[in-house]
């Protein structure tokens, strides 16, 4: 396919020397530290070392091992589900893009007695397999309904989260979190389930560990990386990339209620139940057809992760830039919590892997967020290096 321009000469000029610098994550903490018992190291965003060198996703692994009734989240879970079962078609969202998680937490909530409606937010390029898989989850028993956002001004913010946070998929994550509760206001629906609190499971903020779910105020600087789409918007209007009249798109952000308290439910499915990648993996196999790549993904070992979208690549390449830490190091460390590998055998994928650059689907990539090759380069070393 070949996008239409983004913009023109004079709006490009702006967006190059613009001085403003939007990126809030976290910067390097100072020397690099790695786990000691994974391989994630302290540049990741939010994450937390104690004392003795261990991540703070280790040591909720070692929570949800030996610490966690899981019978009473059970048994917590079951109230829930009772409180909100009704006559209707559906009585629960499940954001869902036919991968293995959302398949895993869609089929496991219609095993004990709700009926989930799916909403997917489209992913800024579908790959082939990705939309099998898609496919394959509705062809197993569920409807579903797809956002599909205006693709000129999606194309828009990607490039701007790439040039300003180092992350062209936080459009991406707006629409993901949001499109949930607006499927649920149209249907009249108080209860949207997602998957696993990655903060706790992959390396983040603590704090909310024991809770089913963030607190609304946390969205933005958990899930959006302080990089809401008021900001975004107001970035891209600033430099003429996005005009005003444009800007009015309601599904990036979550729906206005009457009262607060009127907003649905927000639970994680892995507060109530152990989360297991591999195990969700093998479910979803089983349960609704998914199938994993052919072959392993570029920067890592795997092949059934983060596999419906072509930006998928360059998102774990910045991830890379910003932090030093690639697509292996994340999937390796969770393996290894999980108690998949030996950490011996990680830190050699790491070595093996984590550099490697996502060359397949690059120029893709650039097309769709029009940017050249060398602005690309360009931008990492005026912003990111």
């Amino acid at each position: 396919m070949i996008y239409p321009p983004l913009w023109g000469r004079a709006v490009e000029e702006r967006v190059r020397h613009e001085a403003v610098n939007l990126d809030s994550q976290e910067r390097s903490p100072g020397p690099v530290q790695m786990c000691t018992r994974c391989v994630v190291t302290n540049q990741r965003p939010r994450i937390v070392f104690d004392s003795d060198g261990v991540c703070s996703a280790c040591r909720y692994a070692e929570r949800k091992r030996d610490i966690i009734n899981w019978g009473d989240r059970s048994l917590a879970l079951t109230d829930v589900l009772v409180h909100h079962r009704k006559t209707g078609p559906y009585n629960v969202v499940v954001p869902a893009s036919g991968g293995k998680d959302s398949s895993f937490v869609a089929w496991t909530l219609r095993q004990i007695g709700m009926r989930p409606l799916l909403a997917r937010w489209a992913p800024h390029i579908t790959t082939e397999i990705g939309e099998r898989n898609w496919q394959s989850l509705l062809h197993a028993g569920f409807d579903g309904v797809t956002a599909q956002p205006n693709g000129l001004l999606h194309r828009k913010l990607s490039r701007l989260a790439l040039e300003y946070y180092g992350d062209p998929f936080i459009p991406f994550i707006y629409g993901q979190l949001a499109w949930p509760f607006h499927v649920a206001k149209q249907n009249n629906m108080k209860l949207v389930f997602f998957g696993e609190n990655g903060e706790s499971e992959y390396g983040g903020d603590p704090s909310a560990d024991d809770k089913r779910c963030w607190d609304e105020t946390d969205y933005e600087r958990v899930y959006m990386k302080g990089a809401g789409i008021k900001k975004l918007l107001a970035l891209g209007v600033h430099l003429g990339a996005i005009h005003e009249d444009e800007a009015i798109c309601p599904f990036y952000s979550l729906p206005e209620m009457s009262h607060r308290k009127d907003r649905p439910e927000f639970h994680w499915l892995g507060y109530y139940l152990k989360w297991h990648p591999q195990d969700n993996f093998y479910s979803a196999c089983e349960n609704t057809g998914f199938e994993p790549c052919d072959t392993r993904s570029e920067g890592t070992f795997s092949r059934y992760a983060s596999i419906d979208d072509e930006l998928d690549g360059l998102h774990y390449r910045m991830a890379y830039v910003k932090f030093g830490i690639g697509r292996c190091t994340s999937d390796a460390a969770q393996e290894v919590r999980n108690g998949e590998l030996e950490r011996d055998e990680a830190l050699k994928l790491v070595e093996k892997y984590d550099y490697e650059f996502p060359s397949k689907r690059f120029a893709k990539c650039l097309s769709y967020l029009g940017i050249s090759d060398e602005r690309h380069y360009e931008n990492i070393e005026k912003r990111f290096a």
